[in-house]
């Protein structure tokens, strides 16, 4: 899965009508700016401490960072900004966005000083291993050119996931600042097959054609949660996307854009329900937050 994903992002922009599927950010201006309110208010109830970073983990093609750093510069909050990205097609489109951006392969390599990190669909691409009902762990083969799983998945496990919270979590208890997560996944843990590839925006066999499409599993926010935890941060949520967008005044920013652009109020109510309506992103997909010691609660939990 690793591999796959790696050379699937590497050479190509999956993004939006001509990709595989559409973000958040790429549905609404208001996704990244609420974001870039939540981390400007919590910069300011911090103490407004110097030499903050801006974070983001796959970035996708810089809109959330570029909507997210437009609403802190309005709120007085002008970070350094770093990316943790290793396709080239997608740090070339980072950069029209986001020329000052400074980029990472790795989490490991970023900078000291406070950081507030934002990881918006990326632990859901990070690999999974999958195991049985005795938990032994299921291998695959390779039949007729396509891989075969071996075995029936009773439970998965995402030990990338866990290590990158963990070091995460280290770095925010050490430096100072928080992270803001948010992907598709259960509140409560969960069982059983996760493993799925879109292409084309419509669902695709994961065991074919490995680095053409788009693999994801479920994201086990209560793992990486304890995690977290086990690292000396604090926890706040997991809470549903539709609800974390609604505490951040996502319905006041829908009628802000509608009276500046009276004829687009039906797209962005369109893209407002897309984000929050249980039906459709509001209730699978998630948010969760950790702090640092000594740090407010964060909004919107």
């Amino acid at each position: 899965m690793a591999a796959a994903n790696a050379y699937y992002y590497a050479t190509r922009d999956p993004l939006g009508a001509a990709g595989d599927f559409t973000t958040a950010p790429e549905i609404s201006q208001m996704f990244g700016e609420l974001i870039g309110i939540w981390c400007a208010d919590l910069w300011r109830r911090a103490g407004r401490p110097d030499g903050i970073a801006y974070v983001e983990l796959g970035p996708g093609r810089g809109t959330l960072a570029a909507d997210a750093l437009r609403a802190m510069r309005g709120a007085g909050l002008v970070p350094q900004v770093h990316f943790v990205e290793t396709s080239p097609v997608l740090r070339a489109a980072q950069a029209e966005r986001v020329p000052d951006a400074r980029w990472h392969d790795d989490p490991a390599a970023l900078p000291e000083g406070p950081l507030l990190i934002v990881a918006n669909e990326f632990f859901d691409a990070l690999p999974v291993a999958q195991f049985d009902a005795a938990g032994r762990e299921l291998m695959v083969t390779i039949e007729g050119g396509r891989f075969v799983r071996e075995g029936s998945v009773a439970t998965e496990a995402s030990p990338a996931g866990i290590a990158l919270a963990r070091l995460l979590a280290c770095r925010i208890v050490t430096q100072g600042g928080a992270l803001l997560a948010i992907d598709y996944g259960p509140a409560r843990p969960g069982a059983g097959d996760t493993l799925q590839a879109v292409k084309g925006h419509a669902f695709a066999d994961p065991w074919e054609a490995p680095g053409s499409r788009d693999l994801t599993a479920h994201v086990q926010f209560p793992a990486l949660a304890a995690a977290i935890r086990g690292e000396g941060a604090s926890v706040h949520g997991p809470r549903p996307q539709g609800d974390w967008l609604e505490a951040m005044g996502i319905a006041l920013r829908a009628a802000a854009l509608a009276r500046s652009a009276p004829e687009r109020t039906e797209e962005i109510e369109g893209a407002r329900l897309r984000l929050t309506a249980p039906a459709q992103m509001g209730r699978l997909f998630k948010t969760m937050a950790a702090t640092a010691p000594g740090w407010p609660d964060p909004a919107g939990f």
